[in-house]
């Protein structure tokens, strides 16, 4: 019956029989780790059966009942010494593998990487390849035997980067970086999803990992940028809205520096990045004359979704009165100029 449960499951064991170099080192840990556990595991599941039945209260033979004894070095020595040889043994290889599978760092591998700038949507997956100019929605196309670097970031609410297959799991976060290095040995088609819930659509939020051989992944450049459109700012911030089972398409051309863009919240003309945000913080804040300029800095109320995934609406804050701002001391809020951003008010900067 269990064998018959399990192939009803539907379960895919992409973990246990990987295809990829990453995946293969997790899976050998994971392996290597549960049966170091069950050298412990077994015995004491023995030892829980075999000693109650055997010195049960009514058992015929009791000359082996010492009411004296009291102690056992040899049971100490056992009971003792076996989980810290175990310990001892976890903690060298956790110590090996976690340096060893960390996802910031590089393959030491063969072959030029192929750079992917990942970002996840409401609910869906968008892939940027740099080197190549073009972005694919919900379709990952990789070449056999290169090592693939990701740099990884969310639109919105928090997501996981999962390819079971290919090995590794990492968090995409709205204003911030990620990075994950993966590799495909051989080629096929590997699911791919978000791993973390991220509301109503996070059901339809998966994509396929295609490895392909050099050439095919040469014709599939091709075949974007042949049947791609243009990704520009105003088209991702399009993209980005929410929608579900949102089908493959492709871009043929990408804005200039959209990933560092979408990672500093600031697609949307008229938008501070993150990185400015976090500069003029630190140089003491914006001081009161910094209120009217609040449009500049807010994000999340552009992107509140209802139960059901539909956006809410908001103020047109493009329409509210900035007039009465200064636009020299929005500049200097804006620039790198630190002494400038240590102005409290505008009128500071007239010597007053």
């Amino acid at each position: 019956m269990a064998v018959m449960a399990a192939a009803l499951s539907g379960c895919q064991y992409d973990v246990l029989f990987p295809a990829g170099w990453v995946g293969a080192q997790q899976r050998d840990l994971l392996v290597i780790s549960t049966l170091l556990m069950l050298v412990v595991i077994i015995p004491v599941i023995f030892m829980a059966i075999y000693f109650p039945v055997k010195y049960r209260a009514d058992r015929e033979d009791k000359s082996d009942y010492d009411p004296a004894f009291a102690h056992s070095n040899k049971l100490e020595a056992i009971v003792w010494g076996g989980p810290i040889i175990i310990i001892l043994i976890l903690g060298w290889l956790t110590w090996i593998y976690t340096h060893r599978l960390d996802p910031y760092r590089p393959l030491d591998m063969a072959g030029e990487p192929v750079e992917v700038e990942a970002v996840s949507l409401d609910w869906k997956w968008l892939f940027i390849y740099p080197q190549y100019g073009i972005a694919s929605v919900n379709e990952l196309a990789v070449p056999e035997g290169r090592p693939i670097n990701f740099r990884l970031t969310s639109s919105t609410v928090m997501n996981t980067f999962s390819v079971p297959a290919l090995g590794g799991m990492i968090y995409s976060m709205a204003g911030m970086e990620t990075k994950l290095h993966l590799v495909a040995d051989e080629t096929g088609t590997f699911a791919g999803r978000s791993a973390h819930y991220s509301g109503p659509g996070f059901s339809w939020m998966t994509f396929d990992t295609i490895s392909m051989e050099e050439g095919d992944f040469e014709g599939w450049i091709e075949k974007v940028r042949a049947e791609g459109g243009e990704l520009s700012r105003a088209s991702y911030l399009e993209l980005e809205k929410p929608t579900i089972a949102e089908p493959v398409h492709y871009y043929a051309s990408v804005a200039d520096g959209l990933f560092d863009r979408v990672r500093g919240m600031c697609v949307e003309e008229g938008k501070a990045c993150m990185d400015q945000m976090m500069m003029i913080d630190e140089a003491g804040g914006g001081g009161l004359e910094g209120i009217p300029l609040e449009p500049l800095f807010e994000y999340d109320p552009q992107r509140a979704i209802d139960g059901f995934g539909n956006l809410l609406p908001s103020d047109d804050l493009s329409a509210q009165n900035l007039s009465y701002s200064d636009d020299a001391y929005l500049l200097a809020m804006l620039t790198s100029d630190a002494d400038a951003l240590c102005r409290t008010t505008p009128e500071q900067d007239n010597g007053n």
